[in-house]
C-alpha cells in the first residue's frame, strides 16, 4: 500500500508547486507580464477559481471505478500546466491557470476516498494525511526548485516542470494504486442527501472562513518578505525551502496527533493558535529574523488543519463521499480565491503590504468556532451517533 500512497501524493506534490509557487514569484511574473503586483496576484485566484468549477465535476463521475478518476486528473495536471508554460500574454496565463485548477480538488476529493480504502479503520488520517504531505513535500523542495528556476532562468521552465510532474503520476497511478473499486450509486439526488445535516455545513465554513484569514496573508508573502523585511528577491528560493518546512512540519504534527485528538477540535485549535502568529508577523515584519520565524510558524498553523478536515468530511458525507470531498476543496479554494481579492483590496486602498496579515484574523475566529461547535456538539458523541456517520 506504501507504493500506492505514494502514486497519490506524487499528484499532490504536483499540484502544490502548481498552487503554491505562484506566491513566490508573483513579482518576476509581474514584471515580465508588465502588470501590477495586484494584477498578479489574480493568477493565485484564477487557479482557485479553477479548483470551485472542477470539483462539481465528480457528481457525474459516480459510476465511474476510483482509480480512472486518478489517472485522468492527474493528466489534466500535465496539461493545464504545459499550456502555462506556452502562455503568451497575461490573459491566457489567466486562462492557463484557470484550466490547471481544475483537476485540483477533484484530485484531493477523490484520493481521500482512495487513501481512507487503502488502509485499516483508525488510520485513516494518517493515509490522508501521508497524501497531502505531497503537497508539503512540494513547498518544501518542489516550490523553492521552482523560484529558483523563475529567478536565474524563467518561470515558464517552472510549470513545464509542474507539467512534467502530472505525467509521472499519471504513470504511477496506473502502475501502483490497485482497484479499489467504485462508490455506492445512490443517485444523483441521493449524493446530496448528507448536506440536510449539519456537520458537513460547519466544516465547509471552518474551513472557508480560516482559509480566507490566512491566504489573506500568505497570498502576499512575496513583498512583505521583500519589500518590508528587505530580503533581496533571490533570497525566494531558500525563504520558500523555510515556508516548506513549516508547511511538512505542520502536517506530519497533525498527521500524528489524528490518531489522538477528535478532527474538529484538533484543527479548530490550530487554526486558533494562527491568531496570535499573525498578528505578531503584522508588528515585526521589518525584522528578518522575527519574519522568517513567524513565516515557519505560519505556514505550519497553515497546512495543520488540512489532513483532519479533509478525512472527517468523508465520513460526514455518507452516500455523497466524492461530493463532499470535493466541496471541502471548492470552501479551500474559495477562501484562496477571496483572501487574494481582500488581501489586494487592502493593499490597493494604501494600508501596506503588511495588512494583508490582519485583515482575515476576525474570519479565523468565525472559522474555529464553528469546527468547535462541531466538536462539542457531534464529536463527542458515540462513534457513528451522528445520523449514523463516523466522523473519523
Amino acid at each position: 500500500m506504501k507504493k500506492a500512497l505514494f502514486s497519490l501524493a506524487m499528484g499532490t506534490f504536483a499540484l502544490g508547486i502548481s498552487e503554491f509557487l505562484m506566491m513566490g514569484i508573483l513579482g518576476k511574473i509581474a514584471g515580465d507580464l508588465g502588470v501590477s503586483i495586484s494584477d498578479a496576484g489574480h493568477l493565485i485566484s484564477a487557479y482557485a477559481s479553477g479548483v470551485c468549477f472542477g470539483a462539481p465535476v465528480l457528481l457525474f463521475c459516480r459510476k465511474v471505478a476510483l482509480k480512472k478518476i486518478m489517472a485522468c486528473l492527474a493528466a489534466m495536471i500535465a496539461i493545464g500546466n504545459l499550456l502555462a508554460f506556452v502562455a503568451p500574454d497575461y490573459w491566457s496565463l489567466f486562462a492557463a491557470r484557470f484550466i490547471s485548477g481544475l483537476p485540483h480538488g477533484a484530485y484531493f476529493g477523490v484520493g481521500a476516498i482512495v487513501a481512507r480504502r487503502l488502509v485499516k479503520p483508525g488510520h485513516e488520517v494518517g493515509a490522508v494525511s501521508f497524501m497531502i504531505g505531497g503537497m508539503t513535500v512540494a513547498t518544501l523542495a518542489g516550490v523553492p526548485l521552482g523560484t529558483f528556476i523563475t529567478n536565474t532562468l524563467t518561470w515558464r521552465l517552472a510549470f513545464l516542470l509542474v507539467s512534467l510532474c502530472g505525467v509521472a503520476t499519471y504513470i504511477a497511478i496506473r502502475g501502483w494504486v490497485p482497484d479499489v473499486g467504485r462508490l455506492k450509486d445512490v443517485g444523483f439526488k441521493g449524493q446530496f442527501r448528507f448536506l440536510r445535516t449539519l456537520p458537513p455545513w460547519l466544516v465547509f465554513g471552518g474551513v472557508i472562513f480560516g482559509q480566507i484569514g490566512f491566504y489573506c496573508w500568505y497570498s502576499y508573502i512575496d513583498p512583505q518578505l521583500t519589500e518590508i523585511a528587505g530580503f533581496p528577491v533571490v533570497a525566494l528560493s531558500w525563504l520558500m525551502i523555510l515556508a516548506g518546512f513549516g508547511m511538512f512540519a505542520g502536517n506530519s504534527i497533525v498527521g500524528v496527533l489524528g490518531l489522538r485528538y477528535k478532527p474538529a477540535a484538533l484543527a479548530a485549535t490550530v487554526e486558533l493558535i494562527g491568531i496570535p502568529v499573525l498578528l505578531l508577523f503584522y508588528f515585526f515584519a521589518e525584522s528578518q529574523i522575527a519574519a522568517v520565524v513567524l513565516m515557519i510558524l505560519g505556514t505550519a498553523i497553515l497546512f495543520g488543519s488540512g489532513s483532519p478536515l479533509q478525512s472527517s468530511i468523508v465520513g460526514y458525507s455518507k452516500g455523497g463521499e466524492m461530493l463532499g470531498a470535493a466541496t471541502i476543496q471548492i470552501a479551500y479554494n474559495a477562501g484562496n480565491a477571496i483572501a487574494a481579492w481582500l488581501g489586494g483590496m487592502v493593499i490597493n486602498a494604501g494600508y501596506g503590504y503588511a495588512s494583508p496579515s490582519v485583515v482575515g484574523l476576525p474570519l479565523i475566529a468565525i472559522g474555529a468556532a464553528m469546527l468547535y461547535w462541531l466538536y462539542f456538539r457531534y464529536e463527542r458523541l458515540p462513534r457513528d451517533s451522528v445520523s449514523g456517520h463516523s466522523p473519523e
